[in-house]
């Protein structure tokens, strides 16, 4: 474990109104690379028509792919922004509620929005940034 205090000033706030049918992970994604954003914090609510979510396989390395198949509420979607090769890589979690109350979650890999997702990212300190992990291939917070 490691644990340090950081002071910052308050950095940018971008705020990211997806529309209905879009891409909410395509979306966000190009309005990161528009404005130049590479260490942020992300939260949203809204809903989708559709998605898909997924649970990340230790062994297999990647994502195993759970389809979400019907409107949900974004009750709480959540997570980060790192550089990846220059570029800003979201990753975000969501938790979706069905129409019965119950929920399904995960890391999101797609969700096409229905009838809007309200996105903020707040940009944050330097030593916040992200970077990957060699053994994991996941960026995580590097702590230097």
């Amino acid at each position: 474990m490691r644990a340090r205090e950081v002071r910052q000033q308050t950095g940018r706030v971008l705020v990211v109104v997806c529309d209905k049918g879009e891409e909410a992970v395509a979306a966000v994604g190009a309005a990161l690379r528009e404005q130049g954003i590479r260490a942020a914090r992300v939260t949203a609510v809204g809903g989708f028509a559709d998605a898909e979510v997924g649970w990340f396989d230790r062994d297999a390395g990647d994502y195993r792919r759970i389809p979400v198949t019907e409107q949900v509420e974004v009750l709480s979607l959540l997570g980060d922004v790192a550089a990846r090769d220059g570029e800003p890589a979201l990753h975000v979690h969501a938790v979706l509620g069905r129409r019965d109350g119950s929920t399904v979650g995960g890391h999101l890999l797609r969700g096409r929005v229905w009838p809007t997702l309200e996105v903020i990212v707040s940009e944050v300190a330097p030593e916040l940034a992200k970077r990957v992990d060699p053994e994991t291939g996941l960026a995580l917070i590097s702590g230097s």
